[in-house]
């Protein structure tokens, strides 16, 4: 009998972002160790996406053509690489060589996505997917906790951490995950939900969707909120240590770490038990207003935050905000587009947040630097309201269609 490749697909998933948010809050205060200025420790956020945005559809279509679980394996023998490659530095120039590694090898998740969508019946997919969900939650939620007490023992400690799990992640593959074939879907021309992506220079099929009235608006708001998320990841821990006070010293990795976990925590119980609720109280449009709402908010009393309770304040909105935000509006997105369509929208969503990626953190370094931290985290406020005023061409007019047309099928 077949096994089924979910467990290992979670377990996988699990420990690659386990190994990813384990380097999160340390990379920009990494940098600086090595004299990087603010600005140019925000770039290695952008030197990765730079990276994957290129390299992503290179690898999509080596898993379409040989096979998901051969590139799999080459995606994270690459994360492995550039962890210790990080770990081992000794001068700026091997950190951002690590995360330019890291980044073009980053097909880890989209690979995996695919996976499951290869070997999935389609009525087991959301839950297969949202397996995936909760990896991310509990990756999120304990990964800055472990930097957070790693980091007390020196700063290459967590990228070794880091690269323990993706060596841990490599023997999943190899010895829990089922080989596969090249799908046979791809192979016929078809677009499957595992997130092929358009190519970096494909700007006439990026237009052709934003085209769309509200599939557009719907990339719009999410473009607006991936700004105003890789805004604030980008520049937090700079901002910390120059602003935040803990026990009379300024912020370091370890406070930097546990206020990424509480983060991570917030969203971990709004994914795991008030999603649904809150999608029957509000319905997709209104979860969305609310989500940018309290975005905003957040980002307003981080903005403000001359102390721990306001900081707690702005953390607890914020990653309410943001576990709201982004699967709402995925889920509106797919929901939209057709079923042969399904793999390329995922992909320019994931494309769309490298854009902000590469676009938003050289922001966040430079306000910081020049002493303008109340700005940098008053700006991603003002980004998010942006979102928040959208809403009426995105997702209001979105889910009426939506629900219009599950009423003519039903």
């Amino acid at each position: 009998m077949r096994r089924s490749p979910l467990l290992p697909i979670f377990l996988i998933v699990l420990v690659d972002v386990l190994g990813l948010t384990i380097v999160i809050p340390l990379l920009a205060i990494y940098a600086e160790s090595y004299g990087a200025s603010p600005t140019v420790a925000s770039l290695l956020i952008p030197t990765f996406a730079v990276c994957q945005l290129v390299a992503g559809p290179i690898l999509g279509r080596l898993s379409d053509r040989h096979g998901r679980r051969p590139i799999l394996l080459i995606s994270q023998f690459g994360t492995l690489l550039g962890f210790i490659m990080m770990a081992e530095a000794h001068a700026l120039w091997m950190v951002f060589a690590g995360r330019a590694l890291d980044g073009a090898t980053a097909g880890n998740l989209a690979v995996a996505q695919a996976y499951i969508a290869d070997h999935t019946p389609p009525e087991k997919r959301a839950r297969a997917f949202g397996l995936i969900g909760i990896a991310f939650g509990l990756g999120f939620m304990v990964g800055p906790a472990v930097t957070a007490w790693l980091s007390g023992y020196g700063y290459a400690a967590p990228f070794w951490a880091a690269a323990s799990l993706s060596a841990l992640s490599i023997a999943g593959t190899w010895f829990l995950l089922p080989r596969d074939l090249p799908p046979a879907a791809v192979q016929d021309g078809a677009a499957g939900p595992g997130g092929k992506r358009l190519g970096v220079l494909d700007w006439a099929q990026y237009v052709e969707f934003f085209k769309r009235p509200m599939l557009g608006g719907l990339l719009l708001q999410f473009f607006v909120y991936m700004f105003a998320f890789t805004l604030f990841t980008g520049g937090f821990a700079l901002f910390a240590e120059r602003h935040l006070v803990w026990d009379g010293h300024y912020f370091t990795p370890r406070e930097i770490g546990f206020t990424f976990a509480g983060a991570g925590l917030v969203g971990a119980l709004v994914q795991g038990g008030l999603m649904g609720k809150l999608v029957a109280r509000l319905g997709e449009h209104g979860l969305a207003v609310a989500g940018f709402a309290t975005l905003a908010a957040g980002y307003v009393f981080l903005g403000l935050a001359d102390t721990i309770t306001l900081l707690a304040v702005s953390t607890a909105l914020s990653a309410f905000g943001g576990s709201v935000v982004r699967p709402t509006l995925t889920s509106l997105v797919t929901q939209l587009a057709s079923r042969g369509e399904q793999g390329v929208v995922l992909g320019l969503t994931q494309s769309l947040s490298s854009v902000a990626a590469i676009c938003a953190p050289p922001i966040a370094g430079v306000l910081i630097e020049h002493d303008l931290g109340r700005a940098w985290a008053w700006l991603a406020a003002a980004v998010a309201a942006l979102g928040f005023l959208l809403a009426p061409i995105g997702t209001a007019r979105a889910q009426r269609v939506i629900s219009e047309r599950k009423a003519a099928q039903g």
